[in-house]
Parts: C-alpha cells; sequence; structure tokens
C-alpha cells in the first residue's frame, strides 16, 4: 500500500446549516390611549352614579310628606299664658314676677331676713350698704382688687350680717354690675370659685346649690393655732342675672352642711 493511500483524506462535504432557532415574539401591548380612554370610563361611571344617587335621594325627600316641626314657645313659660286679640298689648310683669324690676329697686331688699333669734352683728354695715372701697378692702391687696371691680362694672353691695348662737358669724353680700359685654357677675363669681381648691382649702371642692347652675358652698377643715379657739368656715357663691352672691360663715364649732347650704338656697330664691 502506498503512502497517499495510508493517509487519510480530509472531509471536504460542508457542515450542515444549524437549525433555525425562531425568535419570540414581542409581547402584544395594549395601546396607551385605550387604557387611559377605559381609565376615564370608569371614572366617569362612578360620578353619574353618585350624582345618580343623590338625585334620587333628593326626589325621594321631595315627594315626602313635609314634618311639622316643635313649636319654638313652650307651654307654661309664654307671657301671657294665652294670646291677646290682634292689636292688644300685654299687661306688664308684675313687681313680684319681674326679676329685673326687683333687682333695679332697693337692693337691700332682697337680702334674706337674719333668723329668729340672731343678733345683729355690731361689727357689720349699720344701713346695709357696702362701700367700693370697703368691699375692695377685704382681698389681700385692696388696690388690685377696687381696680378689677372697677373694670367689671360694679354698681353696689348690699350686705347683711348677724351673730347667733355664741361665736357663729354670718354675713351675706349681694354685689352687682352693669350691663356689660361680657356678664360681669359670673365671671366675679366664677373667679372666687376658682380660688377656692387653694392650698389653704386643699380639702374643699365644694358641692352644687339646688337651683342654680353654677352655684357650690364649701366646708373648709378646721383651722387651729395655739392660744385660740378652733376656727371653722363654711361659704358659698352663685350669680343670678347681674348679681353675684357671697356668703360668709364662721364658728367656732363645726358647721353642718345643711346650715350654709339652705341659707344660700333661701337667698337665691330671692333674687
Amino acid at each position: 500500500m502506498s503512502i497517499e493511500e495510508s493517509i487519510p483524506k480530509a472531509d471536504t462535504t460542508a457542515p450542515p446549516e444549524p437549525e433555525t432557532v425562531p425568535e419570540t415574539a414581542p409581547p402584544v401591548r395594549t395601546p396607551r390611549r385605550r387604557v387611559l380612554r377605559t381609565v376615564g370610563l370608569i371614572a366617569v361611571a362612578a360620578v353619574i352614579g353618585l350624582v345618580g344617587g343623590t338625585a334620587v335621594g333628593y326626589g325621594i325627600q321631595a315627594d315626602r310628606e313635609p314634618t311639622a316641626l316643635p313649636p319654638l314657645n313652650q307651654p307654661g313659660l309664654a307671657y301671657p299664658a294665652k294670646a291677646l286679640p290682634k292689636g292688644q298689648r300685654p299687661e306688664p310683669l308684675a313687681a313680684k314676677e319681674d326679676r329685673q324690676a326687683k333687682a333695679q329697686g332697693d337692693l337691700r331688699k332682697l337680702l334674706v331676713a337674719k333668723p329668729a333669734g340672731a343678733k345683729k352683728d355690731k361689727f357689720g354695715d349699720s344701713n346695709g350698704w357696702m362701700p367700693l372701697y370697703e368691699f375692695a378692702g377685704q382681698f389681700t391687696k385692696p388696690g388690685n382688687a377696687l381696680d378689677h371691680q372697677l373694670d367689671l362694672g360694679v354698681r353696689r353691695v348690699a350686705t347683711a350680717s348677724w351673730m347667733s348662737g355664741e361665736h357663729r358669724r354670718t354675713e351675706v353680700r349681694l354685689i352687682q354690675y352693669r350691663a356689660g359685654d361680657t356678664l360681669a357677675s359670673e365671671e366675679y363669681i366664677e373667679s372666687q370659685q376658682d380660688y377656692m381648691p387653694t392650698k389653704k382649702y386643699a380639702d374643699s371642692e365644694g358641692k352644687e346649690l339646688k337651683g342654680s347652675s353654677n352655684g357650690r358652698y364649701y366646708l373648709f377643715p378646721v383651722q387651729r393655732e395655739a392660744g385660740y379657739l378652733d376656727l371653722y368656715e363654711a361659704r358659698a357663691y352663685a350669680h343670678r342675672g347681674d348679681i353675684a352672691l357671697e356668703i360668709f360663715m364662721t364658728d367656732t364649732k363645726k358647721i353642718s352642711e345643711k346650715d350654709i347650704r339652705s341659707l344660700a338656697e333661701r337667698q337665691l330664691g330671692r333674687l
């Protein structure tokens, strides 16, 4: 065998072409305009549903019979109690029924009478009036108190005081204010009530007075000091209209709730 026969011949056959791999088809995308149009249709449908529901609700209400409102006046409180003929005016209130007329008269006449057996307080005001400088002198800082009272529009102070038992002293004050932008009597009473729960009176928050939305009475802890008798104190504060009410009660013996409460409620009943 010749040398040429022993050498393998090169394969001249062309290699097969690779199979064509098909490309992945691109995803089908919804046009942006179509998406926006769908969202817009949904929004419009929601608005139409809301407006339509509201319109239907109004229609139902319009078809219903109107409900009659309760009368503005309350039976038993109107004056006069019965309607008058056309053109006729009601008679003025009697003095005992006209609270404002009572307050404009002699304020001392509205003070509660001293109880039977009580003695006149020798340190009290003889004529039933308390001068403004004396009223302001009851405060820790009389000058500031007087300025504040004048700013509130204080008009006059009527007072009555008496002694009962061995050491009990009672004083009632009616402080009247002029008309203004605010109710000065309420402002003054609230300031006094705010002062009650101070350190000296830490155990006294007060209790409500009947017949008043804001009145309160207070029983203070006993004050003891060497060489002196025990001191018990009770107070009441309320206001009605342009009049502020103060009641002070002191004794060397314990003061009952009934004593201060009943006196304050009787005085309120006269205002």
